[in-house]
């Protein structure tokens, strides 16, 4: 990445591809507090996929967006102290949250904050 996030954030992003975004999008999830609030959210949000895919009930869906967006944003405001990248790049920022919440999940995300570089607190 040639710019800084903040610099990348304040030009509006001219991302060259997904895996350029990716080292944006790990760089501004810095904080293991603001990784676990995502990793909850999109927890909460499949949860609720689930729940609606078994009872047939569209309900559930209306609260997935709600509880994913509303942790994972609440994790950048007041935890993380940035604004979240889902504002500029909604679709990629989408995408690296499952791939965020994957390697949570498996235990990953250390590593690959150190093959990025990326200081981890």
């Amino acid at each position: 990445m040639g710019r800084s996030g903040e610099q990348e954030a304040a030009s509006g992003g001219g991302f060259g591809s997904m895996e350029e975004f990716w080292g944006f999008y790990l760089s501004q999830h810095s904080k293991p507090g603001t990784r676990r609030w995502h990793f909850l959210g999109t927890l909460a949000a499949l949860a609720c996929a689930l729940l609606a895919a078994v009872s047939g009930r569209a309900a559930p869906l209306l609260a997935a967006p709600v509880l994913g967006y509303g942790m994972a944003w609440y994790s950048h405001f007041f935890v993380e102290g940035n604004r979240p990248a889902t504002f500029g790049h909604p679709v990629w920022s989408f995408l690296c949250d499952l791939r965020m919440f994957v390697l949570v999940l498996t235990g990953r995300i250390d590593a690959e904050l150190a093959r990025l570089r990326l200081h981890h607190q």
